[in-house]
């Protein structure tokens, strides 16, 4: 498989990594697809260091397609965005004759990415792609890498004035038109930043108003209308009735 290089990070220049890069070039705005690489560079070298075998077309595949659900092409799309990418990571691959469970593989790295406490324990790119993602947004793992990788990445791909800024934006952006899509995830934390009025959906509201809840208030009232109903036939009968 051609590659270029970012120092020893071998990025994909297949004919499917070219159709995949240009696809999300045109999909994407600039912050995020150069994010989208050096997602890709930290994942890869994360890769090297722990010499976990991977398939680095694969994720390639996946680093490049983890933020495509933020874009204005998912703008009424009620899914979370994680999974609007991961459905148009499978369909471009499927599209290519992409073997069925390496298009399974990147599919669950996209819809995983954010989510904390699984990937580590899938298959390398799927873990790689989640490291690789907090690395550049989060800076997890920060001092994992050196400074000249550090350099170099970003001299390549650049992360611009205010990317801190510009990516909270992004994730707001693409999620404010389906807030109840981020319940359960850190995402909704990009909305109470952006939008003071957002509310927070609380579980443990959830949990005590859902209709078991109220279906046991009920039965109780229920029960005691019957009791006090019980009450009131035996006051009703006649004196000497039994």
């Amino acid at each position: 498989m051609a590659s270029s290089q970012v120092l020893d990070i071998r990025i994909p220049d297949s004919k499917l990594a070219r159709e995949l890069t240009e696809f999300v070039r045109d999909t994407e705005s600039e912050l995020l697809f150069n994010h989208s690489l050096r997602v890709y560079c930290w994942a890869f070298l994360a890769g090297q260091s722990a010499a976990s075998g991977f398939d680095p077309e694969l994720l390639y595949a996946g680093c490049m397609f983890h933020d495509i659900g933020l874009t204005s092409r998912y703008q009424d799309s009620p899914l979370r965005f994680e999974v609007d990418g991961a459905n148009a990571a499978r369909e471009f691959l499927r599209a290519r004759g992409i073997d069925e469970s390496d298009v399974e593989t990147v599919w669950n790295a996209v819809a995983l990415h954010t989510t904390p406490g699984i990937p580590q324990f899938m298959r390398s790119e799927i873990a790689l792609l989640q490291a690789g993602a907090g690395m550049d947004v989060a800076g997890r793992g920060f001092e994992l890498f050196t400074e000249a990788q550090r350099a170099a990445v970003v001299a390549a791909f650049p992360r611009g004035d205010n990317f801190e800024l510009g990516i909270i934006d992004a994730f707001y952006q693409g999620m404010k038109h389906r807030p109840a899509s981020t319940f359960g995830t850190f995402n909704d934390d990009f909305l109470a930043f952006k939008d003071p009025a957002f509310q927070r959906v609380d579980l443990c509201s959830v949990i005590l108003g859902s209709d078991w809840t109220r279906g046991r208030a009920l039965g109780a009232t229920c029960s005691a209308h019957a009791h006090l109903g019980g009450l009131h036939m035996t006051n009703d009968r006649e004196p000497g009735q039994p």
